[in-house]
């Protein structure tokens, strides 16, 4: 039997894969940089083997599944290349994996890890599902009816797959060191939705969805009365969020999920109309939706102290805004702190005042230095620029966090697609200190 070595397989949907192939009795092994990733907490719970990148990894008899940020240049795939060793491109691999089962990729400008997440666990109530999520997660099911996966629209990487359903959450500029502007987004997902073979669901009130030409049928979801399937009656509380659906004007069934904010109405929602189009039993759907979790760095909560920390992946004003609004529907009488981290120069210089718009609906901000990419040019862009557009900002050290020991009471927020948990950590340990003294 091959080994599967992938080069990079602490990268999310690596990681991810490399669990699929392991739970399916394949033999997994990889390697990459040294330092720790929270992705490779699965691979270590599997036993995994993890190795620095060396030329002599590659040995004969292996498939090499390269990660999309390595180039052939690498010494591993040159080796690989040299000995005649077949390299397969992660996204090439995922294509040609999927063809196996009923396959459903979930993509969109926001929401997708959230959405795989949700449909995940819904489907594999019903039939055996195998799953590849973009938060590092992935499970892989040796007698797997259904495939879903998360499919990331940047640098079109999606157009590698040729999915039996595609749930589309949005269309929305980002990613504007790739993408030229909305238009071009919409073209790649245009380019998407003539590549899937059953049917789409997507997201109704998006002005840009609602411009998809597909050779399939295209369902749409969402809160107006246009939509095939339409959220109705939307109570929120503390503990979470109840609604009915309507499919084609016509009531279907309700609903309950323990989540909070319109955008997770609308994940379930797709989940819903993907699932009614597979006839998938209603009570296992409310069961399902009833029992999920979350995804990892998804408004993950902790409580320390007086202090309500959550940890976030958002990285764009749209998401940064959901979350705050979530954050306030759970928390309607503490004050809503925003820690936030600026993911790449280019992100940040493109929507400056987007950011200062919805930083500015939380109570009260700090702002982290920049996580740059190692393709950009930083320019003059700091910090400060972010700081100067929102009232009474303030920059937060990793190495001083102490003017977050004040907050009490508070929800804080640490967002961001870098490295923003280290300054949760040593926020984490700094309060713990304080905790231990005060006893």
């Amino acid at each position: 039997m091959t080994v599967y070595h992938f080069v990079g397989i602490k990268g999310t949907g690596m990681s991810a894969l490399a669990q699929i192939l392991h739970n399916s009795g394949y033999k997994v092994q990889g390697s990459d940089v040294e330092k720790y990733f929270f992705t490779q907490e699965a691979l270590d719970d599997l036993k995994i083997k993890i190795y620095p990148f060396n030329r002599e990894n590659i040995k004969p008899g292996m498939t090499v599944i390269a990660g999309n940020a390595f180039s052939d240049s690498h010494e591993e795939i040159d080796e690989a290349l040299n000995q005649g060793i077949e390299v397969i491109r992660y996204h090439t691999f995922l294509g040609e994996y999927m063809k196996r089962f009923t396959s459903i990729g979930v993509t969109g400008s926001h929401g997708k890890t959230s959405t795989t997440g949700l449909l995940a666990h819904v489907m594999k109530g019903a039939k055996p599902t195998s799953f590849l999520i973009g938060d590092g997660t992935g499970r892989g099911e040796k007698d797997a009816a259904y495939f879903v996966f998360e499919a990331c629209e940047y640098r079109r990487h999606f157009l590698s797959y040729h999915p039996d359903y595609a749930i589309m959450t949005n269309i929305d500029f980002d990613h504007p060191d790739y993408f030229a502007n909305v238009d071009d987004v919409f073209q790649a997902f245009q380019e998407m939705a003539l590549q899937v073979n059953k049917a789409i669901i997507a997201y109704g009130d998006d002005e840009q969805l609602q411009k998809i030409q597909a050779e399939v049928p295209v369902l749409f979801y969402g809160f107006g009365e246009g939509n095939d399937f339409q959220a109705r009656n939307i109570e929120k509380s503390t503990s979470g969020t109840k609604f009915d659906v309507y499919v084609r004007q016509h009531f279907y069934a309700s609903f309950e999920i323990p989540s909070y904010g319109d955008h997770n109405i609308l994940n379930a929602l797709a989940v819903i109309a993907l699932c009614h189009y597979e006839e998938i039993d209603t009570k296992i759907l409310q069961q399902q939706l009833l029992t999920f979790n979350g995804v990892k760095r998804r408004f993950t909560e902790k409580r320390l102290g007086s202090q309500i920390l959550i940890d976030d992946y958002a990285h764009h004003p749209v998401e940064i805004k959901a979350t705050i609004d979530a954050a306030k529907q759970k928390y309607p009488d503490r004050p809503i702190v925003a820690v936030f981290q600026p993911h790449t120069f280019t992100r940040t210089r493109t929507f400056l005042n987007e950011f200062g718009e919805s930083l500015g609906e939380a109570n009260q901000v700090y702002l982290c230095d920049i996580f740059g990419s190692a393709r950009e040019n930083h320019g003059e862009l700091t910090i400060e620029d972010l700081k100067n557009k929102i009232e009474g900002a303030q920059i937060l050290k990793e190495e001083d966090t102490s003017p977050l020991l004040m907050l009490n009471d508070s929800v804080l927020i640490f967002m961001g697609a870098g490295d923003i948990q280290k300054f949760q950590i040593a926020y984490e340990n700094l309060l713990q200190q304080q905790l231990k003294k005060a006893q």
